[in-house]
């Protein structure tokens, strides 16, 4: 890895970053803000959620809203949380490389003494690391909003808030990878982006309607979101060590072989 390239385009990405971690952070207090409301009339809402076809709350996460890390499973962790990253992920992956290439910056980059494998590997580090500071801003307000608003009032699981937050970041970091690698074999950064965005919101599309019905639960199989269960770790019956090492070992195979491809192609430079 270079450096000196992680540290500029940290630098450049930055505002970015710290716009969408804010916005998180911001989303997830306000979820803590709204939930003893909800907490007042929750087996009435319980009991609306369960009068819906089954399809409808296992599409949208509804898990509940019994206690405060339920209630999040479902209404941030199960659909606004995943689209924001899934935006970062298409966006960031593709200013990341299809464009410096698109636009010729690469080739500054590449007349430093350094290798493409570097350089790849570098704007690699860029997007975990982006994904990492959205993710601990939102686990960092999360335990703020969980001691400011709820105290010793409401219950509050910790662990199993933590573990959300660990499979969104591995969720998103094999998302990433495969965005990545897109953005690294296309020259056209406009091609880069329609097609990391189509892949990335059609395994999103095929998760969502793998779980309105069972006859289309075969869908699921071939999507990365179906490895991703907030409301099953919320209770607790969630195969988390299989879907972790799974997202892992898909994320690093992305990104090193986009790193591999990176290196041996032919560039418009």
């Amino acid at each position: 890895m270079n450096g000196t390239l992680y540290k500029q385009m940290m630098k450049v990405n930055m505002k970015g970053f710290m716009n969408y971690a804010f916005g998180s952070a911001f989303y997830m207090l306000l979820m803590f803000w709204l939930y003893p409301g909800i907490a007042q009339n929750a087996k009435a809402i319980d009991e609306i959620v369960r009068s819906m076809p089954e399809g409808v709350g296992a599409a949208f996460g509804l898990n509940g809203f019994g206690t405060a890390e339920a209630f999040i499973s479902g209404e941030y962790y199960g659909l606004i949380l995943v689209l924001i990253l899934a935006i970062v992920c298409v966006q960031l992956s593709t200013q990341l490389m299809a464009k410096l290439v698109d636009q010729g910056s690469m080739a500054y980059l590449l007349s430093a003494p350094t290798t493409r494998g570097k350089v790849a590997f570098t704007q690699a580090a860029v997007l975990t690391s982006g994904l990492f500071l959205i993710l601990a801003a939102t686990t960092i307000a999360g335990f703020a909003g969980s001691a400011w608003i709820l105290g010793d009032e409401y219950e509050f699981d910790a662990s199993a808030f933590l573990l959300m937050n660990a499979a969104a970041f591995l969720l998103f970091f094999a998302v990433g990878g495969i965005a990545f690698l897109v953005s690294s074999l296309i020259n056209d950064e406009k091609k880069a982006l329609g097609l990391s965005g189509a892949i990335t919101f059609g395994f999103f599309s095929l998760d969502l309607l793998g779980k309105f019905s069972e006859r289309l639960d075969w869908l699921r199989s071939v999507s990365l979101f179906a490895l991703y269960k907030p409301g099953e770790i919320i209770n607790g019956n969630a195969d988390t060590v299989t879907s972790f090492v799974v997202l892992a070992l898909i994320g690093l195979a992305a990104f090193g072989l986009a790193a591999a491809l990176f290196r041996r192609r032919d560039l418009p430079l």
